[in-house]
């Protein structure tokens, strides 16, 4: 509904979608990314999210990264350049009015599994 203003936009920031856990050097979940809560995130993770919003933030749509590395590396941080000082949006990645009609996709799962899986949950749950 924003895709005709000229004065707002709301653009789909990716950046988290295909992030794999953090690990240490000996291969386990590094927890220093974590909070004691194993859940939130810590300052360093909080750090690392900020900086992958950021750099999607001024990827062009279409181009947008999709994880997270975790490498805790300042260098990786992007910025505005004279030929592009702004925030992507639709309109300044080059996509016409037409091509924001997106195709509808079929969903992974057929609502029917979603149900069975619910009932048999609730029926070993019962037992």
């Amino acid at each position: 509904r924003y895709e005709e203003r000229e004065d707002f936009a709301v653009v789909m920031q990716p950046f988290f979608r295909n992030t794999l856990l953090p690990l240490d050097s000996n291969g386990k979940p590094d927890l220093s990314f974590f909070a004691a809560d194993c859940f939130h995130f810590s300052l360093r993770g909080y750090a690392e999210m900020a900086m992958a919003l950021w750099n999607n933030m001024l990827e062009p749509v279409g181009e947008k990264q999709t994880y997270n590395n975790f490498t805790h590396d300042r260098s990786k941080l992007k910025c505005p350049n004279p030929e592009k000082p702004f925030l992507s949006t639709l309109r300044n990645s080059g996509f016409r009015s037409s091509d924001l009609i997106s195709d509808k996709t079929e969903p992974s799962v057929p609502y029917w599994v979603v149900i069975v899986a619910a009932l048999a949950g609730v029926l070993v749950g019962s037992l």
